[in-house]
C-alpha cells in the first residue's frame, strides 16, 4: 500500500512505523548482546592459555639451565672419547714394543749366530 504523494501518513501508520523500529532495534540489540558474549566468552578462553611474564621467564630461565648442563655433559663425553683413543693408541704401542721387539731381536741374534760372529 503505498501513500500518495503530498499525502502525510496517519498516527496510526505512524504508530505501527515506531513499533516496527523498536522492535527491530530490540532484536538488533539481542543479537549484538549474544554476539558479545560469544566474543567475550571466546576472549575469556584464550586469556586462559596465556601465561604470565613471571612464568615465561622462569620456564626461559630453566630452559638455558638445561642446555648449559647438555653442553657440559658433551663436553665430558668429548673429553672421554679423547682419552679413550688416546689409551687405545698406548695400548698398541705397548703390544707392538712387548711383542715385536723381542722378535725382531731374536731374528737378529739367530742372523748373527748363523754368521758365525763371535
Amino acid at each position: 500500500m503505498s501513500i500518495p504523494p503530498g499525502a502525510e501518513p496517519t498516527l496510526w501508520e505512524l504508530h505501527r512505523a515506531v513499533v516496527q523500529l523498536r522492535e527491530d532495534q530490540r532484536d538488533d540489540l539481542a543479537q549484538l548482546r549474544d554476539d558479545l558474549r560469544g566474543d567475550i566468552a571466546a576472549l575469556a578462553n584464550r586469556l586462559a592459555e596465556v601465561v604470565t611474564v613471571d612464568v615465561y621467564r622462569a620456564d626461559q630461565r630453566l630452559l638455558g639451565q638445561r642446555i648449559d648442563s647438555l653442553e657440559r655433559e658433551l663436553e665430558e663425553v668429548k673429553r672421554e672419547r679423547t682419552q679413550d683413543r688416546e689409551q687405545a693408541t698406548t695400548n698398541r704401542r705397548l703390544v707392538v714394543s712387548a711383542f715385536v721387539a723381542p722378535l725382531l731381536l731374536i731374528v737378529l741374534q739367530l742372523v748373527l749366530a748363523a754368521r758365525g760372529s763371535p
